[in-house]
Formats: C-alpha cells, structure tokens, sequence
C-alpha cells in the first residue's frame, strides 16, 4: 500500500478545515488536506457566508465596543442549560484575535456586518449590531488552477450563477427595475460576470460563503498546504493511545497518510447519513427521509463513524440534531430538483406563514430556525411537517417570492410546474393548496385588520431590529407588515430542511475529541460541524456555524502546531 507523510492531516474542505489547515501550515506544519468529493468548498460554499464574532476590530473600528460579559450574557440567557463555560469563554476570547490573524497574514479579507443585529434581539445582551464579518468578494482568478477544484456557488441562491450578497447587493437586484443608479449597478454586476462566463466557462466573481472558501483556500495553497480531491478517508490509525494517520481512499487504490503531529476531522457532519439523522430528528421517526438539507449530499458523518470505533462519541442530548431551516423544493425541467433557503422573502411586508389548518404559527420575520422549529412542533404528530408561505402579487412583483424573480420577470414557469400556486382569490388559492378555507380567509381577515395600521398583535412582528431589517426600509409605518388584500394571491410550500447538523463529536475547549471516558484521543481533533455545536443546538443568532467553525479551525491549527492560542 501506498504510504504519504505529513506533521497534519485535514479531513474536509469547508470552512473550518481549511481553517485549521492554514493555521497550522502558518505555524510551519506540513499539512495534507484530503476532501471526499472532488470538488471543495462543502456548505460553506453554499452558504451566506456570515461568520458571528463578537468584538471583532472592524466593530472596533467603526466605534462598536462592548465588554466580553454582554455577548457571553447574551449566549447564557440564550443556550440555558446548554451554556458551556469552557467551550463559549474559549470562542468568545479567541475569535477576535482569529480574524485578525487572518486579516494579517493570508488572502482571507473581510467586511463588516455592523448593521446585523442579534436574531433575538429582546434577550438580555442581545445586540444591535458590530457582532458579523463576512469575506470580502474575490475573484477566481486569484486562484490560478486551483478554481476549477472549487464547488460552484448554489444555483438556488444566486442569479444567472452571480452569487448576490446580503444587504447593499441583493437591495440593489430587488430595486434594479425601480431605481436609475440599482439597475446600472445591476447592469455592471451582469456584465462583468457574463465576461467571466465567456472567458473562463464559469463564474469567477464570488461572495458569501464561496468567497470565504476561495480566499481561504488560495491562503492554504500560498502556505503549501496539499490539496487533495476526491479522496475519502476510510479509517483512522489509532495506535499506542494515539492517532497517528489515516487509510484513504485514491483513484490508483487505498493510500496511507501518516500524521506526526494528529488528524483534524472536519468533513462536514451527517447531513445526509438517513439512519442517524432518524435517530435524532423527532418528525423523522415516520419518514425518514421527510427532511432537505442543503449542504452537499458527500456530507454523510464518514468521520464520526471512524471516531466512534475508536471510542469517541457524539452529542445526543442537544436542543436539537439540526440548524432547522425552511425550504422549498425546486423542480427543473430536466427531472432533477433543488433546495430553496426561506432566508430573505419570509419577512417581506405581504408574506404570512400558515399552517394546512390555515393558521399562522409563527413571526415570519424571526430567524429561520426558529420558523422550521416552530412549524415541526405546531404540526400534529400524525401529519406532514409542512406550511405555505402566502403573498400578495405586489409583495412578488417588489421583492421576488422564493425562487421567483421580481417584476419584469415572469412567474408562468414556476406556476406551470407546480411550484408557485397562483389564485385570484383567497378561497381559491386554499382549495389549490389543500388549506382549510375558512380558517384561511378568518387568519388574513385579522391580519389584514391590523395590517392596514402596521401592527401584528398575534406575533409582533416588526418589533425587534432583526424584523425591521429583515422587512423593507421604505416601507411604512412597520417595516415588516402590509395587508394581503388585493389579488392574485400566491403560495409556496414550505418543509423542514437544515444548514447542516448540530451534533457532533464531542470535545474539549481546544477541539480535542474526548474518549468516551471523558480524556482527549491524543492526536484527534474535530471543527466545524465535526465538533458538537458549542450552541448546545440552539440558534441564538445569524453566524453561529461558521463564526465556530472558523474559530476552532484556528484553534486546532495553533494547538496541533504547538503554539500558543492568541487571546483578546
């Protein structure tokens, strides 16, 4: 068999292992990172990008300071029994100083979300805002080669294949048929990106999560870190107590990879690992397939299996197993499917949520766990987990509806295929739906009532800045609200999806995996969704995956190498 050698070994291309990889390859480590599809990238990828840290210097710098109690408070009246002081003391006092180290000494540039407030804003240490960063744009072009080993952006959340980013950019795409300087800023944005196209087959211009895993991965090819794709790791090599390398898999047969220094698993938790994530998703027990991630479907717990045969064990006494997520099921017209995230369109002023009995169950402007939560535990246990988000046709035609473009783009694609139910009236859009229709016309009939006046006394939506951000500035007096009075009317089916998974291997503060004994596998860490989520499967907050994974990335990397962890 064949045998390769390095000081660490990385399991997994998101976020979180390279990361690690860059970490420890800056502190002089030879480092192997080996992803099981072949191409990187992983959910970080597909995801927005947004990464929760607290006192961040671009905060700073902007004039946001705040104590460490106000976060760490914030996170104690959030995760209750949950709160882990080691874990969240480590994050809190960490994660500053692995922004800076990365601002400071690789490609991985960021920008700031000092407009993003908490998603729950109205518990104690909650914050306005100065708690987000996200990496800044990049171009493919930086990446030489290495580009074409990189997971493309979701064709579900960008446009044309341009990924859009939150805030300034996608304000301007919703604006662009209403506003002179949006629809040059729009006209420039496509043009380049069409120039992309046709010089280099593919899209180059990358945001959100895919620019966080392009910077981090032309930072990692700087560093000399190998990057291995398609190459699954099989089993761990555990010997005299410790973990020393790895059995993968290649193109020419089975390879050994010995680690000197240790493994770092962070392929991506179990998304799609069906017997699992039965086992610890309540509404699954009945269909176990009745759940959409959205990560990739290589995501399937390899890792923590190999973990386990060597004692380690994964969290089971989480808030929950998931980062709940709302999502449509998008039909093409060559057979295959896609994942739509409900992130952005549920707290548009004309959107309601109801449920088959044509009830609303929820703040439709709060965050998107709480929404997929709060429709799994609202729905009867001998029913479908579903609910239909319901608009007005000057709501679509403003800010888009799910997958559906706003006006000039036409909706007949997506009503012909299903996805999009479109009626003149109320009643009728019920009867499409299979919604009770009486129920349905008494919810909007008191919705509307206050609606008219900017008010929601069943939910208050409106009444945090989330909400308001969430919603429309223009719009008066609340943000968040309009009636739903004026047809045609428009649903879309929502079911229970997720981010990925919140139970992971369980570790210590410095992402060392612990032996079901409760000491650390010397040798063996665990980051991203590898690590049990430190949010005990809650989620307080935008970021809380990525602003973890990231951080623990860092840590592994510094601790792996030996070195002193920076705190601020």
């Amino acid at each position: 068999m064949k045998e390769n050698y390095c000081d660490v070994l990385v399991i997994g291309g998101g976020a979180a292992g390279f990361s690690a990889a860059v970490t420890a390859a800056w502190h002089g480590q030879k480092v192997v990172l080996i992803e099981k599809s072949h191409l990187f990238g992983g959910a970080t990828c597909w995801s927005g990008g947004w990464m929760w840290i607290p006192r961040n210097s671009l905060a700073r710098k902007a004039g946001i300071v705040e104590d460490i109690d106000q976060p760490r408070l914030f996170l104690k009246n959030e995760l209750k029994d949950k709160f882990s002081d080691k874990h969240i003391d480590m994050f809190l006092t960490t994660a500053p100083t692995m922004v800076d180290f990365f601002a400071q000494h690789t490609a991985l540039q960021f920008e700031d979300g000092n407009k993003i407030a908490d998603i729950h804003g109205k518990t104690a240490g909650a914050a306005e805002g100065g708690r987000s960063v996200i990496a800044a744009p990049y171009h493919g072009r930086h990446m030489g080669k290495l580009v074409k080993k990189m997971l493309s952006p979701k064709r579900e959340t960008s446009f044309l294949g341009l990924p859009i980013m939150a805030g300034k950019d996608l304000w301007h795409f919703l604006k662009a048929t209403r506003s002179f300087s949006s629809a040059l800023y729009v006209a420039k944005r496509l043009g380049l990106h069409l120039l992309d196209l046709l010089i280099y087959r593919r899209t180059m211009r990358f945001a959100n999560g895919s620019a966080l895993i392009a910077r981090l991965a032309k930072s990692a090819e700087d560093l000399g870190v190998e990057i291995r794709t398609s190459t699954p790791a099989k089993r761990l090599i555990h010997e005299n107590d410790k973990v020393t390398g790895a059995i993968v898999k290649t193109e020419t047969g089975e390879e050994i990879i010995h680690a000197k220094n240790g493994i770092i698993l962070a392929a991506g938790g179990f998304s799609y690992d069906i017997k699992r994530r039965a086992s610890m998703v309540p509404h699954l027990s009945k269909d176990p397939f009745a759940h959409w991630p959205l990560p990739p479907s290589t995501n399937t717990g390899d890792t923590l299996k190999m973990a386990e045969v060597i004692g380690a064990e994964v969290s089971t006494d989480l808030a929950s197993a998931v980062a709940w997520c709302p999502v449509s099921v998008v039909p093409y017209k060559d057979g295959s499917t896609g994942i739509f995230p409900h992130i952005i369109d549920r707290g548009k002023p004309g959107v309601i949520a109801v449920l088959k009995n044509g009830k609303r169950f929820v703040n439709e402007g709060d965050g998107y766990y709480d929404y997929a939560s709060a429709m799994d535990r609202e729905t009867p246990e001998d029913e479908e987990v579903y609910s239909w988000l319901i608009c007005s046709h000057e709501c679509q035609r403003r800010y888009g509806f799910g997958m559906t473009k706003p006006a000039p783009f036409s909706t007949k694609m997506w009503e012909e295929n299903g996805y999009l139910k479109k009626a003149e009236t109320i009643e009728a859009l019920a009867q499409s739906c299979n919604i009770d229709p009486t129920q349905l016309r008494q919810t909007l009939d008191e919705y509307n009532k206050s609606a008219y006046d900017g008010k929601d006394p069943l939910f208050n939506r409106g009444s945090t800045p989330y909400n308001q951000k969430m919603g429309d500035p223009n719009h008066t007096p609340n943000p968040s609200i309009a009636p739903i009075d004026k047809g045609p009317f428009y649903a879309i089916k929502v079911l229970p999806g997720s981010f990925g998974t919140f139970a992971g291997l369980k570790t210590d503060e410095l992402a060392r995996v612990l032996h079901k004994t409760g000491t650390p596998i010397q040798g063996l860490y665990a980051v991203g969704t590898d690590m049990s989520s430190i949010m005990g499967g809650y989620y307080p907050t935008g970021g809380i995956n990525l602003g973890p994974a990231m951080t623990f990335g860092y840590i592994a990397g510094c601790h792996i190498a030996n070195k002193k962890i920076e705190n601020s």
